[in-house]
């Protein structure tokens, strides 16, 4: 006999036939040895809310069993939400031993979750951290279900308001299921799907998914204190469920399925602007009647009046110390409004002539806004060639082991940091773009521009599947890109562009490039020729986008005769040289350390 992921007979195929359960004996054991850690474990998989996942090894850690065990229990139990525990990349777990046919089945769990991303791994930004199952659910040997809250959204009555009219008075909220067959309360999502299958016949694929999914949690993943919130406009009510669903016969149709709720202050709604910022982004799809909100259920049972700590959801990006701005080189303020820019709008470029310490300052101030975590720092470079798919994601060509090929949905750095920063919405994570005006930035941000200035909404990505909820970008995501004006094309950067960043010069006539060379050799301790002779080199060239930033000379060489001279002749003189190419400028005698020392003295 094989098993859904509810219990329930079914008839889709191998999936219950792994090898790890054939040892049924040795899996009791464990299960008797272990038996509240378990339980716990089984908890967190049914505290997933639908369409999320986490990995297997993150669940295994908090309950401190192997994760071998827990693949052996969870397939044994099959309890709800146990087909969503998949490795750290959003794959299948290989302790489970699967066959070909117990694969496809599993992945076809997962497509009908929704979860699945078009690369056959589940979609990293419906991934979830085991650590936030554990604070919903409580400290562990509570032994009680985890609380879960939902989006109900109303049908829409000709000639009526459904939410005035029956809702708020009634104390109700509902569904139209004009269609649907009488189903008891809590039946499996397979006799949900086997409903809708040939009571909606005339339905297409995606509408039958999405039906399915809405009347199996308003059956039976709701259960007695949820949380439901539906919105008037702007008004937004709450309430809590206070009993089981039944089918009733309404007016028009419109409202079938009825749950009882006890609405919260009906007469007094909460306003949309309370709620917290990612709650636009979630519910923004007004094609779905139901949409779980147990990522918000701190801040909903506030709003209830319940006593509760709201987790911290925005990042902090911390101050500037004196230290770090010593280390640098540069004014602490200066350094600070870089912070205070980033607070306000996440996305900066320094911009510069070589030699400025653009990148440098990028990558330490990177590593301080993060805490100095650097798997919180990325770094990519773009060039002519750099386009969105290796910026983003993209297909790639992969070998299987039978020899054939094969393209693969690859992601890029961007949508990994992206995935990884949503895991954890309270931790700063930073892009560093260096060169940034080197690629073609429209190609390569395709749709993602949008999101650049508007954070809080989704767009369709050019690879997502049909009916994924679209990309968001969020607000712990932080970009700083280096842009070098030498070779002119900031003016080539477009308006849309423009307005999207903070644009900071670093130029060496100007702090806190101008002071940087000279409080460097100071504290190395070394003579102040090399920042007197920068200073009457950029005196001597005319064209301000092409002066010498100071850390050509940032380098203990530069404290030696032979060691300046090097860098004068094989760095300095190069770049002047091109600048003057065809001009008749004679390079080593306007600007060759002989010619501006004879000027200093």
């Amino acid at each position: 006999m094989v098993f859904d992921r509810s219990g329930a007979p079914s008839d889709r195929g191998t999936l219950g036939r792994f090898g790890l359960l054939r040892g049924v004996g040795a899996r009791v054991r464990l299960l008797g040895r272990h038996r509240d850690r378990f339980q716990r474990a089984t908890a967190l998989a049914e505290a997933l809310p639908e369409g999320r996942w986490t990995p297997l090894t993150d669940i295994a850690s908090e309950v401190g069993v192997e994760s071998r065990a827990l693949v052996g229990l969870l397939l044994g139990d099959r309890s709800e939400g146990w087909h969503r525990l998949l490795t750290d990349d959003g794959g299948l777990p290989g302790e489970a031993h699967l066959t070909e046919a117990e694969r496809e089945d599993w992945l076809d769990l997962l497509a009908d979750d929704g979860v699945l991303a078009p690369d056959g791994r589940a979609d990293a930004q419906r991934r979830i951290p085991a650590s936030e199952l554990a604070a919903r659910l409580g400290p562990a040997g509570g032994g009680e279900r985890t609380r879960r809250a939902w989006l109900i959204r109303a049908s829409i009555v000709p000639g009526g308001d459904l939410i005035r009219d029956l809702w708020l008075p009634e104390g109700v909220c509902s569904l139209a299921a004009s269609r649907l067959r009488d189903l008891p309360a809590g039946a499996s999502r397979e006799e949900v799907a086997d409903a809708v299958r040939e009571d909606y016949s005339g339905a297409g694929t995606e509408e039958k998914t999405q039906r399915t999914a809405e009347f199996h949690a308003f059956l039976s993943r709701m259960r007695e204190h949820d949380i439901v919130v539906t919105n008037d406009g702007s008004n937004v009510h709450l309430g809590t469920i206070d009993g089981i669903p039944t089918f009733v016969s309404s007016v028009g149709e419109h409202a079938n399925l009825q749950r009882p709720v006890k609405w919260h202050d009906a007469d007094r709604p909460v306003d949309y602007d309370d709620l917290p910022d990612e709650f636009s982004v979630l519910v923004g799809n007004p094609d779905l009647s139901v949409v779980e909100l147990t990522g918000f259920l701190p801040e909903l049972e506030k709003l209830l009046g319940e006593p509760v700590d709201v987790p911290e959801r925005t990042m902090r990006l911390p101050d500037v110390t004196v230290e770090l701005a010593h280390d640098l080189l540069v004014d602490q303020g200066w350094l600070q409004e870089c912070v205070e820019l980033l607070r306000e709008r996440p996305q900066l470029i320094l911009y510069g002539p070589p030699g400025t310490g653009k990148t440098y300052l990028a990558r330490h101030l990177a590593r301080h806004l993060t805490f100095g975590r650097p798997e919180c720092v990325q770094l990519v470079q773009f060039h002519p060639a750099y386009s969105y798919e290796d910026f983003f994601e993209g297909y790639r060509p992969a070998k299987a082991d039978d020899g054939t090929v094969s393209f693969d949905l690859v992601r890029g750095p961007f949508r990994r940091l992206v995935a990884a920063a949503l895991a954890h919405p309270g931790r700063p994570y930073v892009l560093i773009i260096d060169e940034i005006n080197r690629g073609n930035l429209a190609k390569i941000f395709g749709e993602l521009y949008f999101l650049l200035e508007y954070r809080d909404d989704r767009v369709n990505v050019l690879y997502g599947a049909a009916d994924d909820h679209g990309f968001s970008l969020p607000r712990n995501v932080i970009i700083i890109g280096t842009m070098n004006t030498a070779d002119r094309s900031i003016a080539l950067v477009d308006t849309a562009m423009r307005r999207r960043f903070w644009f900071t010069e670093l130029h060496p006539d100007a702090p806190p490039v101008r002071e940087m060379l000279a409080r460097w050799l100071h504290r190395e301790e070394m003579p102040d020729e090399p920042a007197r002779l920068l200073a009457e080199l950029n005196s001597r060239i005319e064209d301000r986008d092409f002066r010498i930033g100071p850390s050509y000379l940032m380098r203990n060489s530069a404290a030696t005769e032979a060691g300046l001279e090097r860098i004068w002749r094989t760095q300095i003189l190069p770049l002047l040289a091109e600048h003057h190419y065809g001009d008749g400028t004679d390079v080593p005698a306007r600007y060759g350390l002989d010619a501006l020392r004879r000027r200093l003295t």
